[in-house]
C-alpha cells in the first residue's frame, strides 16, 4: 500500500448528507475480485443519465473538478452496507482524500485499509472548504498528515484530529497484512519450533 505523508490535491464537492455505499458503487459493479477497475463506475447513477450519457448537472463532472484528489462532503459520508468496493472505487477513481462531518463507522475503518485519508472536520469546517471550493476554481488543499493539518493558498489552517495508530498505518503504508509482516522473523520462529516440537 502507498505510504500517505503529505498531498496537494485538487478539491471535488459532493455536497449530499447521507452518501451510501450503494450510491459510491451500485451493486451491478460487484461481480470484479480485484481492487482495481472501480473507478469509472463512482457515484454511476449520479454521474450518468439513464442513457449512460454523462449527467452535467453533477459536481463531479463539471470540468473543473477534473482530476482531483480531495474529496468533501456531507454527514454520515459511506453509510448502508459494509462493501469494501466503496472506497476501492474512490481511491481507484483518484481521491487519496475524503474530508466529511462524520462517517459510517466500517466505511471509516476500511478507508485506512486502502490508503484513504478519511478526515472528520466540524460542519462549519466543511461549509468553509465548500465555499472556498466554490469561490475558487482549481482550489487545492495541501494535506499534510504528518503535522496534521489542512492548509490552502487563501491562508487557511485547519488542525484535524486522528487516531495515532491509523496516522502511523498510513504513514507507514500499511495494511493489516504488512502490519503482520513487520513481525515476520518472529513468525518464522514460531513456527520453526512448533514444527520441531511435532516431531518430537
Amino acid at each position: 500500500m502507498e505510504a500517505f505523508k503529505q498531498l496537494n490535491g485538487l478539491v471535488a464537492p459532493v455536497d449530499r448528507v447521507n452518501v451510501d455505499t450503494d450510491a459510491i458503487i451500485p451493486k451491478q459493479f460487484l461481480k470484479r475480485i480485484e481492487r482495481t477497475g472501480f473507478g469509472q463506475f463512482l457515484f454511476f447513477e449520479w454521474r450518468f443519465d439513464e442513457a449512460g450519457e454523462v449527467n452535467p448537472s453533477f459536481e463531479m463532472n463539471k470540468p473543473r473538478y477534473q482530476g482531483a484528489e480531495v474529496l468533501i462532503s456531507r454527514a454520515n459520508f459511506g453509510c448502508g452496507s459494509s462493501r469494501e468496493h466503496a472506497p476501492w472505487a474512490i481511491m481507484d477513481y483518484g481521491f487519496r482524500c475524503v474530508i466529511a462531518p462524520s462517517f459510517a463507522d466500517i466505511f471509516y475503518n476500511n478507508c485506512f485499509k486502502n490508503g484513504i485519508l478519511p478526515i472528520k472536520l466540524s460542519e462549519e469546517q466543511v461549509q468553509e472548504l465548500f465555499s472556498r471550493t466554490a469561490q475558487h476554481e482549481g482550489y487545492r488543499l495541501n494535506v499534510n498528515l504528518e503535522q496534521k493539518t489542512l492548509t490552502d493558498e487563501y491562508g487557511l489552517r485547519i488542525d484535524f484530529d486522528l487516531d495515532e495508530h491509523r496516522r502511523q498505518f498510513l504513514l507507514q503504508g500499511l495494511d493489516d497484512i504488512g502490519l503482520t509482516l513487520q513481525h515476520e522473523d518472529e513468525i518464522s520462529a514460531y513456527e520453526a519450533k512448533r514444527a520441531e516440537r511435532a516431531y518430537v
